[in-house]
Parts: C-alpha cells; structure tokens; sequence
C-alpha cells in the first residue's frame, strides 16, 4: 500500500520577496546616476528602519522555555510566541520525509527560488530587501505560514522509522544553540516527543539536516481510532535559539488517504 502524502494547504507565499523583485525590476529601468542616488538613500533609510523593527521585535520575545514546553500535556490552544519573535529570520523552504527502511519519498514540497533569500546579494541589495519587507500591510495575517495539513494513507502508521530532510536559511544574525521541540497527540493523548539539535548556524546561510524519527509502537485500537479521526493528531513544534522560543508552528494530520467511503 502506498504511503505517499500530500499537504492539503498550499505554501505561503512571501509577498516581501515578490515586492522586492517589483522594486529591483523598476530601479533597473532608470539611468545608472538616478539607480545610485536611490539605492543610497534606501539603503540609509532601510538600516535605520531595519534597526527599529529588530528593537520592536525584541520587544515581543518569548519567555517560554524548552523545559516548559516539555511540560505540556496537550496540544497549545494558541501559538506561545508571536512571529515576529523570529528575529534570527529563520526561513524553512524545503521539507522531505522519507522511510528509511525502503528509502522512498513519501513528501517532499519546496519553496519556489523565486521566494527564496537569493544567493550573493549585496549588502546594499539586503538593505533594501529589508524595507520592502517593512511596507507589509499591518492586516495581513501574522500566522500565514506557520500552520499545515497533511494527509497520509493507513500505511504510514505502520512505519518505524523516518528521516525528515530540512533546509532553512538564516538572517544577517548568528544562531547558536538551534534547538526544536516537536511534540505530537490524538486528541489529548501525548504519543511521542521528538527533540532535535541544529547546531549553529552562520549569517546568511542556507542549512540542510535530517533529523531520524522513530516512530512509537501504537496499539491496533489507537491505529484504527486515528484513521477514523482524521486530523484528531495534531503537533506542536516549538523552535528555541540559546533557550529562548523563537518560533511555534503547528500541524494536524490525517491517514485516511486513498480510503474509499
């Protein structure tokens, strides 16, 4: 039986990065004196602007700690730290489980490299990157992103153990001690808890790792239960840098998948 799965929300897509292109695409069609004078006010105005939002956003760090997250007994109600806490712009764009055993792909989904931080930009270019994320519209929604659905057949269940292939990229700051925290239930049952080292992490740079996942011995009962109940399994992940949460994201999951009612 095939185990494949797919993510039933798209990815979000990174307005900023598309505001950028726009703006970079505009300046090229001026005269090589107007694209200098811009860039350097920009670039004046976007590190003074860029330096205010660090100052907000250190504003709105978390106080949960790894060992308080661990002492959860079910799925958060609501997200433990706002997104602007990532102040380290940790960026997933890459994501692939596979089973270790037969080393097949069971998902794999990637950010376009258009919506990607590019590779070789200036500092000038970053700059200006910078301010365009700045120009966001304040009504979007602040969670866009960090939610997702997946939705597996049967078989998964049967799974012992899986490798879950990660890249991210990480901002103009260093990130020591990155550390996540991924904790999983049916409904208010704990079934595993799933700890994880990244390391450190140089200013930006793109980082790839794959984190093993061994996979608990569930009971028939509890197996057939969470094929019922889909999207009743649910996760928590919590990422902390040098013990201080950074970023929470979640996901439900189903494993109903090519059932046919």
């Amino acid at each position: 039986m095939s185990v494949v799965g797919k993510q039933l929300n798209p990815v979000q897509t990174n307005s900023a990065a598309v505001a950028a292109n726009s703006t970079a695409a505009a300046v090229a069609a001026g005269s090589s004196s107007e694209v200098n004078n811009a860039n350097a006010a920009a670039a004046v105005v976007a590190a003074a602007a860029a330096a205010a939002a660090g100052d907000a956003k250190r504003k709105e760090e978390s106080n949960v700690t790894p060992e308080d997250v661990l002492r959860l007994n079910k799925i958060t109600d609501d997200y433990l730290c706002s997104a602007n806490a990532n102040v380290f712009e940790i960026d997933f764009t890459r994501f692939k489980i596979r089973d270790l055993e037969s080393g097949a792909v069971l998902f794999e989904i990637a950010k376009p490299p258009s919506e990607q931080f590019p590779d070789g930009l200036s500092v000038e270019d970053t700059m200006l990157a910078a301010a365009e994320d700045l120009t966001l519209d304040d009504t979007a929604d602040p969670n866009a992103g960090r939610y997702v659905r997946y939705q597996f057949t049967p078989a998964f269940l049967n799974l012992k153990t899986v490798g879950a292939t990660v890249e991210f990229t990480v901002g103009s700051q260093p990130v020591n001690n990155f550390r996540m925290i991924e904790r999983h239930f049916f409904r208010d049952r704990l079934l595993k808890t799933f700890d994880f080292e990244f390391g450190y992490c140089i200013p930006y740079s793109k980082n790839t790792c794959e984190h093993i996942y061994e996979f608990p011995n569930l009971p028939p009962d509890l197996v057939a239960e969470m094929i019922s109940s889909p999207f009743e399994t649910r996760s928590d992940s919590f990422y902390f840098v040098e013990n201080r949460l950074v970023m929470h994201n979640k996901a439900d999951y189903a494993y109903d998948g090519g059932i046919i009612v």
